[in-house]
């Protein structure tokens, strides 16, 4: 199957019955196909299962998904990604830049930072300074949100100097989605580390949302 495949049995699978409510779930930002993630991955299973066998990203795919009106192309392509991460170079990472910050919103983002950022942050940790802690003060909040929640899967692994480092330059923001974020990377972490998160949460003002999404499992 190649991607002129997948994006026609896409467009073939759609439902306007699903695509206004989803839409709606997204405030209305994109046009929908009306494709649930379930049915996604089964439309979308044999394309990746065949992508992966070249061991080398379509970054041409990958941009056109992304051009694409309908928000399931840009999932599509960041299921991709993630298939790929094995693959992936450092130099890659403005690519991925690219694409967090056009037609942005947090379900792009959130798949991105953690499973593709993040892996890419494991594999070659210089990109940390030369990019995420750029991201981290940049006016773009996806950006933001990306510095925050890079580390989301790393457990034990977790750079708590840096998540600090990262979170007290963004506490005072008022963007929800930077706060959100804040609140989800210290509920997430305080999943390993309780003790760190409580002395955090107690010894730092953050934004309530954050620390009460943080405390959550406290």
């Amino acid at each position: 199957m190649n991607q002129v495949d997948i994006v026609e049995i896409f467009y073939r699978n759609k439902s306007e019955e699903n695509a206004l409510p989803m839409s709606a779930y997204m405030k209305n930002q994109f046009p929908f196909l009306g494709l649930k993630r379930p049915k996604r991955n089964e439309l979308q299973k044999a394309f990746i299962k065949e992508a992966k066998k070249k061991k080398e990203i379509d970054w041409d795919f990958v941009f056109k998904c992304w051009a694409l009106p309908e928000r399931e192309f840009q999932y599509l392509a960041a299921d991709y990604l993630v298939a790929m991460k094995d693959y992936m170079l450092d130099t890659e990472i403005e690519k991925i830049e690219k694409l967090i910050v056009t037609k942005s919103w947090w379900d792009a983002a959130d798949i991105l930072a953690p499973k593709v950022v993040g892996e890419l942050c494991s594999k070659y940790p210089y990109l940390i300074e030369e990019y995420i802690m750029k991201w981290c003060i940049n006016d773009n909040i996806w950006l933001r949100r990306t510095s925050l929640l890079f580390q989301l899967k790393y457990k034990e692994k977790t750079d708590t100097e840096l998540l600090e480092k990262i979170i007290l330059e963004n506490k005072d923001t008022k963007e929800f989605f930077v706060n959100k974020a804040i609140g989800w990377i210290l509920r997430e972490f305080s999943k390993t580390n309780k003790e760190w998160v409580k002395s955090f949460i107690d010894n730092n003002t953050l934004h309530p949302l954050s620390a009460k999404e943080g405390s959550k499992y406290l």
